[in-house]
């Protein structure tokens, strides 16, 4: 089951890294420092995780994957643009992303903080671009992003994780904060690929997807804090400060059973393979 997700992952990341590569394919002397520092900090490997969501939920309901593709470029360039900024020094201050320098060690501090500003605004203006939707399609899409990324979505995730780091958050506070900060964008994935395959929030095809995708993303979570804590990253604000690791392992699966049911009427295989895999990985 896993070698089959595991191929799924890479088919999918193959189609976003030429298509992300060929939305970069353009020069402008004066503006290069900018240019490059996207690239580098977008095209930096990944399983893609968000963006193959967008495209496995269109295809999961007879959408067009091509349909798909710009909004699954525009998701993961927000999810690259919030790593630019993460690893910042005013932020985590971490030199290090997927093995290579962050972004603000190969170009400084200044491009680095732009750079991430700048994927986040070409996210927009891909998505607005898509000539394959209609207008329309285009604007329903614009605002999911809009809302998950703003104030009351990823970067309003992003501030209270700062206030958070001298005080311990309870357990519905912790929730909240994962919600926000990485789980919105994780269910803007799932309804971006409802809105490129013509589903309407109404349609109980779009509440299933949003409900795996808010499970998931929660799971999703909860693994990661699991597997910092193995690596020695000792958080004031994990799960692990409100569960033991066999109760928060359980509340993981919990979660994706959940996540699971919701989707399995409409489901190849291939959402549900993707929940297990990733809530058993490196455990």
């Amino acid at each position: 089951m896993y070698k089959d997700i595991k191929d799924k992952l890479l088919y999918n990341v193959d189609i976003l890294e030429k298509a992300l590569s060929d939305i970069f394919e353009y020069n402008d002397t004066d503006c290069r420092a900018i240019i490059e520092a996207q690239k580098y900090a977008l095209l930096n490997g990944g399983k893609r995780i968000r963006g193959f969501l967008v495209m496995q939920f269109c295809r999961a309901f007879n959408g067009d994957e091509n349909s798909a593709l710009p909004y699954a470029c525009a998701i993961e360039m927000i999810h690259a643009s919030s790593l630019v900024h993460d690893d910042l020094p005013c932020m985590d201050n971490d030199d290090w992303r997927r093995g290579k320098p962050s972004t603000h060690k190969v170009f400084g501090e200044a491009i680095a903080l732009l750079s991430g500003d700048a994927l986040m605004v070409k996210a927009f203006e891909t998505v607005n671009n898509n000539n394959r939707l209609t207008a329309k399609s285009n604007a329903r899409a614009f605002s999911v992003l809009a809302r998950s990324t703003g104030d009351l979505g990823m970067l309003g995730g992003q501030t209270m994780d700062i206030f958070a780091a001298k005080k311990e958050l309870d357990l519905d506070s912790l929730v909240r904060l994962y919600t926000m900060k990485t789980g919105k964008l994780i269910s803007a994935s799932a309804k971006l690929g409802c809105i490129a395959s013509g589903v309407l929030e109404n349609d109980d095809r779009y509440k299933a997807a949003v409900k795996y995708a808010e499970n998931v993303g929660l799971a999703f979570q909860i693994i990661d804090d699991i597997l910092d804590y193995r690596d020695g990253k000792s958080e004031l604000n994990s799960f692990l400060a409100h569960l033991s690791i066999d109760d928060a392992k359980s509340k993981a699966e919990e979660l994706t059973r959940s996540g699971i049911e919701a989707i399995a009427p409409y489901d190849d295989g291939t959402l549900s393979s993707l929940a297990e895999y990733l809530i058993t990985r490196n455990y």
